[in-house]
């Protein structure tokens, strides 16, 4: 662990690649506020107080992204905030039939957190919201992110991964063309970002991109790459996805 560091607020503490970054920040040696639904809710949650450094610089508090002011006490007194709390689809959700009621509730959501930030209209997007309130906003906007699941449930990115490996490919050859990041990286790359004193806008974060099996190099990454930093290769991640599985249960060799 690297020397105690300031303290952050993660949104969504529990999720997929909340809990990645969860245990990122605290091997840094930060002070992590976590935000959940129900902090008292030991299944989804559990993951989180294994992690190293949980038990002495960890809080769970309750947040729902649709309560206004439901972040204020969250975030009292972090130097800052992990936004990666979104309603997500269910696995079995197909991504054709995406809804508007999906796309509210994100945007609502989000609006909600920096209206705790700043005390302003919660109507206003997050970006604007940010800039005319002087917050620092950086966004780090992954590929389709790979990798092993902290949480003992599956969320829908981790299940479409196992039903590829299954055969299932349906989702894949809808989606096409597609970039491939780590799970690890993706949190890797939030610090990162949030620890450069220059970092600003927003970072494309991916390993690879493929398309038919065939490897492509389009994504444009040089402005996180430009940081130093080194994605992992898309062997990796698929390998310690399919051994985190299989020592799951979910998948069978």
């Amino acid at each position: 662990m690297e020397g105690v560091k300031g303290k952050v607020c993660v949104t969504g503490a529990s999720g997929f690649l909340a809990s990645w970054l969860v245990k990122r920040l605290l091997l840094c040696g930060y002070h992590v506020i976590g935000t959940v639904r129900d902090p008292a809710n030991e299944k989804k949650v559990a993951h989180l107080w294994r992690l190293e450094g949980a038990n002495e610089r960890l809080k769970l508090v309750r947040a729902d992204l649709l309560e206004e002011g439901s972040f204020d006490d969250a975030i009292m007194g972090c130097q800052g905030v992990f936004h990666t709390a979104s309603p997500v689809m269910k696995s079995s959700f197909h991504p054709k039939a995406l809804t508007e009621e999906i796309v509210e509730l994100a945007v609502k959501g989000t609006v909600n957190l920096w209206y705790a930030l700043a005390k302003a209209q919660a109507e206003k997007a997050a970006g604007e919201f940010c800039t005319e309130n002087k917050i620092d906003l950086v966004t780090v906007l992954p590929a389709f992110v790979v990798g092993p699941s902290l949480p003992p449930d599956l969320c829908s990115t981790a299940s479409d991964v196992l039903a590829l490996l299954k055969g299932e490919t349906e989702q894949f050859q809808w989606n096409g063309r597609m970039g491939y990041i780590y799970i690890d990286d993706v949190a890797l790359c939030h610090i990162l970002v949030y620890e450069h004193e220059g970092a600003s806008g927003r970072y494309l974060c991916s390993s690879m991109v493929i398309d038919h099996d065939e490897p492509y190099y389009e994504f444009n990454t040089s402005k996180i790459t430009s940081l130093g930093f080194k994605f992992r290769l898309i062997e990796e991640m698929f390998d310690d996805c399919i051994k985190a599985l299989v020592e799951q249960g979910h998948l069978f060799l």
